[in-house]
């Protein structure tokens, strides 16, 4: 079973290419894996039926005691079943359904298969931390498959629908499954469940989870996210919103509904709202006229029956409860594949325009009948084993004096009419002949046949509704485990005289005679319901509106809060974090009882030296007038650090501080010339005797906390060990990078993450319309169809050309980016001493970059060496020797060096070690001699890409994309004009 999860976690990545190669027939690729899953779980059928339950286990995170565990027993095997047998049909059908599509369609087909991994994980996990993690993943893939026609609004406003409020219900879920892990001491579904905790805290956390369950599975207030989700292709509908998806929410109501169905919050929630649902969505059913609508609605409906039956929590409710979901997910998912066909046939849904289609195409018409004599409860279907066991069950509860007995048994019933009314209204509207109003007969609507592949899915779906029926009694069978873990009856009420079993006929019991009448109901109203039309709304406002006008509502006050808060001033940001820092900070301080501090005058003699010139840079800074002066004043700060660090036995630090402070300079150099030189030019600087006044408070608050903190300490630091576990574990002498790749990977790879979110944000205030690499813009377009060679570009009378498009001329162009800088900014001297220096400080940021493991560099001072090298070709020749020297997009590079860095923390995982895991080899050859290789370094290489990206994301946007906009502006006519860039 892990073995099958993980294929589903590495498959999808695949079907992008497989779909770009074969088109839809990968689909037929990616039904192999569903297929695989289902054929494990039948031939493991004999080993569940006997209650030999497969179990795997892998210890994920030990300190928290969650584990990818699967368990596989009556209930997550029926469910394993559904979600790979009817996947796997689904992928068939996709296979005709997106014949002649290519846009999207290999992403359709990754998420398509992933959501069946992740149903697969969820419906098998013994996690309920993991089980949680899988919810969610469902919730952002459906997302993406609800979104698929991603230029239609409607489309794009379903798929945020339905993610806000499944997301909202998993998040209420979360925090109830914490307070029950909590409460249990351990996430082990099936040790919870024989725990069976109760008290106050379970009754809250079973509240929650029920949220959460009754969100995914669209139970009133939350339904109304399923029937805007049939903007999805209609696959989408057929497998998540009838035979997975929504069945996540049922499962975990069935997974809890033995054991806890007898506390107080319970039934009063479930059968209550399930019941409700149920008639609603049976209702609204009947007032559609979009073919999808209509089963959209009767699966909201469906699904409330469902949770009322899986959730009533009696032995024979739980049996014909397995029933009812089994039947559910095989004939809703068939008619959802006919109407898919339609609407593929004939480009409409609408039951208005459709006449006469049953006569042009009889077979799908049939099987399309077999699956709505399911769904209404006809022998000899599964649908009508369920219905009669469940009206059993329900029966007896309420003639034994339970109250949700009764009101389930009424609400079920009456739900039975609505669903066996807009049964026949389907297969009236997709199939039937129709009048007009004036009563003529309506014109046949032209049915062009299908592939016949294309029925293969509808065809076997409903089959198996007939087969399923028959075999009744051998799945009584292996339904019996689950069911017997369910008390007989509610405690209080008799038991049934004998327990209750699947089979096609009881004999002449009153469930029978109920489930006669709900059909005969169901015809009746069909009939009236055909001709007349209820009021488009019961009540002034819907679940709809309520979500629509609390959007508006959060989005107002968004609007109020930022107005209030952002008010586009730097100084109010900053002092506003300085007002809260000195005042949380010093109200701590002097709450303090006690306070311990050890100072020194000074540890060194350069720190005499060097203190007082950076106290001196830092007035002389308030005083300045020029931007450029005070950022240079400001920059003595960090350069003086570069001095304590150096004496202070940490070259390491030295190198990086004087690297970024650099870089940072040249940073701030690239925005100041497109801002006013001077200081309080278009706005004075105000209240100076105020800003002075909270300058002092915060250098005095940070002088005491660094005084009390740094003399607070009691027990002895784990720094104090870095130096033997940095040789040691990390094998390397350089305690700083081994600490920063090995012994405290994670906290680089936050700084990454941090990393690249910065360079993303500063390139998404600069670029306005993308963000390709400048090179292209001064070697000549090529002809149609060609691929760009890596050739040498050369100077000619008409400007530059590749090598090779030049006759008779095989000089190669060595200044080529100094040829479109303006004569008056131009240094020759500049430009060759920086070219022949470039590679020679590559090759430095290199050897930085492997030496730093043993001695001062890394891949952070290298990778910033290696940017210094492009500052200096972008200052030399400008945006397009940038652009010569580093002939790629900046993305590319951070998105290589964080794929790295998250490789080195996830491939130790699948040899049984924690992630980011360093491994050493060594060697000893007869010519190289010995050698040393620490797997750390490939995580030193993906810092080393991401500094260089981010250092080229900054030159590109501050300062090539500046230039661009700023010689766009000359050439328009608006030479003072200043680009479209944010420095605040």
């Amino acid at each position: 079973m892990l073995l099958v999860l993980g294929a589903f976690a590495v498959v999808p990545l695949l079907l992008p290419w497989l779909v770009g190669r074969i088109g839809a027939r990968a689909f037929y690729v990616a039904a192999i894996l569903p297929i695989a899953g289902f054929v494990q779980a039948a031939v493991l059928t004999p080993n569940v039926a006997s209650g030999d339950i497969p179990f795997e286990s892998y210890a994920w995170i030990p300190p928290l005691g969650i584990d990818l565990s699967m368990r596989m027993d009556t209930l997550s095997w029926l469910m394993t079943l559904v979600v790979t047998g009817v996947g796997a049909l689904v992928m068939i059908y996709c296979r005709w359904y997106f014949r002649g599509k290519t846009d999207n369609l290999g992403q359709f087909a990754a998420v398509l298969l992933a959501f069946a991994g992740a149903m697969y994980g969820l419906v098998l996990t013994d996690d309920l931390v993991v089980l949680v993690m899988f919810w969610e993943v469902t919730s952002v893939l459906s997302y993406l498959l609800i979104g698929y026609y991603n230029k239609r609004a409607s489309s794009r406003r379903a798929a945020l629908q339905a993610l806000l409020v499944t997301t909202l219900g998993g998040l209420v879920m979360l925090i109830g499954v914490v307070l029950l892990v909590v409460d249990a001491g351990t996430s082990s579904i099936s040790e919870i469940l024989s725990e069976a905790p109760a008290g106050p805290v379970v009754d809250a956390a079973l509240v929650m989870i029920l949220v959460g369950a009754l969100s995914k599975s669209a139970i009133f207030p939350f339904h109304f996210w399923l029937p805007g989700a049939m903007a999805a292709p209609t696959p989408v509908s057929a497998y998540l919103h009838a035979a997975a998806m929504v069945k996540a929410g049922i499962y975990l109501i069935a997974r809890l509904a033995p054991v806890f169905a007898i506390a107080p919050p319970w039934r009063p929630i479930v059968i209550a709202l399930g019941v409700f649902t149920m008639l609603l969505g049976g209702f609204q059913a009947l007032r559609e006229t979009d073919l999808k609508r209509v089963l959209a609605f009767g699966t909201v409906s469906q699904l409330g029956m469902l949770t009322v039956v899986l959730g009533f929590g009696t032995r024979d409710a739980a049996l014909a409860g397995l029933a009812l979901l089994l039947s559910h997910a095989l004939f809703k998912s068939a008619l959802f594949l006919v109407v898919g066909v339609i609407d593929r046939q004939l480009s409409t849904r609408d039951l208005t325009e459709l006449s006469g289609v049953g006569r042009q195409a009889p077979v799908m018409m049939t099987f399309s009948i077999i699956a709505v004599a399911s769904m209404v409860g006809i022998i000899p279907t599964i649908g009508f084993v369920a219905k009669e066991g469940a009206l059993a069950a329900l029966w007896y509860e309420a003639l034994g004096g339970s109250v949700w007995g009764a009101v389930a048994l009424v609400g079920i019933a009456m739900g039975s009419v609505l669903t066996a009314a807009y049964g026949i209204r389907f297969l009236w509207g997709a199939f039937a002949i129709k009048r007009t109003a004036a009563g003529e007969r309506m014109p046949d609507t032209e049915w062009p046949d299908p592939p016949i592949g294309f029925l293969v899915a509808p065809i076997v779906l409903s089959t198996l509704t007939v087969v399923a029926g028959v075999f009744a009694p051998w799945l009584d069978k292996v339904f019996a485990p689950y069911a017997d873990e369910a008390p007989v009856a509610t405690p209080g009420i008799a038991p049934p005289e004998h327990s209750a079993h699947l089979a096609l006929w009881h004999g002449l019991e009153p469930a029978l005679w109920i489930s006669l009448a709900t059909i005969v109901l169901g015809v009746l109203v069909f009939w009236l319901t055909r001709t007349w039309r209820p009021a488009k709304r019961l009540l002034p406002f819907t679940a709809a509106d309520a979500y629509n006008g609390t959007l508006r509502v959060i989005a107002r006050l968004s609007v109020v809060t930022t107005s209030l808060t952002q008010r586009g001033s730097l100084p109010v940001y900053v002092g506003t974090i300085f007002v809260v820092f000195v005042a949380a900070e010093a109200t701590a301080l002097i709450a303090s009882d006690e306070w311990r501090s050890q100072l020194d005058a000074y540890q060194t003699p350069m720190q005499l030296f060097v203190a007082p010139l950076m106290i001196a840079a830092g007035l002389i800074a308030i005083r300045a007038r020029k931007r450029y002066t005070g950022v240079v004043l400001v920059s003595v700060t960090g350069l003086g650090m570069v001095l304590l660090f150096a004496t202070s036995g940490a070259p390491d630090l030295a190198l990086t501080q004087i690297l970024v402070e650099t870089v940072t300079l040249v940073a701030f150099a690239l925005v100041l010339r497109r801002i006013p030189s001077r200081l309080g030019e278009h706005n004075a600087s105000v209240w100076p005797v105020a800003r002075a006044v909270l300058g002092g408070a915060v250098g005095i608050t940070m002088a005491l906390v660094a005084m009390v903190a740094t003399s607070a300490r009691v027990e002895k630091p784990i720094s104090e060990r870095f130096p033997e576990l940095a040789y040691e574990l990390g094998h390397g002498k350089n305690v700083v990078n081994v600490a920063l790749v090995d012994l405290r990977g994670w906290d680089t790879m936050g700084e990454l993450s941090v990393l690249i979110l910065a360079a993303t944000g500063v390139a998404s205030l600069v670029f306005v319309t993308h963000r390709a690499d400048t090179l292209s813009r001064f070697i000549a377009p090529l002809p149609a169809g060609a691929t760009r060679a890596r050739r040498p570009l050369v100077e000619t009378s008409d400007g530059l050309k590749q090598h090779g498009d030049v006759r008779g001329s095989g000089r190669m162009a060595w200044l080529i980016g100094g040829q479109r800088v303006r004569p008056e900014n131009r240094s020759i001297m500049l430009e060759v001493i920086v070219r022949i220096l470039f590679h020679t400080i590559i090759i430095v940021s290199l050897y930085l970059l492997f030496a730093g493991h043993n001695l001062p560099g890394g891949g952070f001072a290298g990778g910033l060496v290696a940017g210094m090298a492009l500052v200096m070709r972008y200052v030399a020749g400008g945006r397009y020797e940038l652009g010569a020297a580093a002939p790629t997009d900046a993305g590319r590079l951070l998105g290589a060096g964080m794929t790295i860095a998250v490789a080195c923390a996830i491939v130790p995982l699948f040899f049984g070690a924690a992630p980011l895991t360093s491994t050493f080899f060594e060697w000893d050859l007869p010519v190289i001699g010995h050698g040393e290789f620490v797997t750390s370094t490939l995580f030193d290489v993906g810092v080393y890409l991401v500094v260089i990206g981010l250092v080229l994301d900054v030159l590109r946007s501050l300062g090539a994309e500046v230039d661009r906009q700023a010689q766009a502006q000359r050439e328009a006519g608006q030479p003072n004009a200043t680009p479209r860039v944010d420095v605040s």
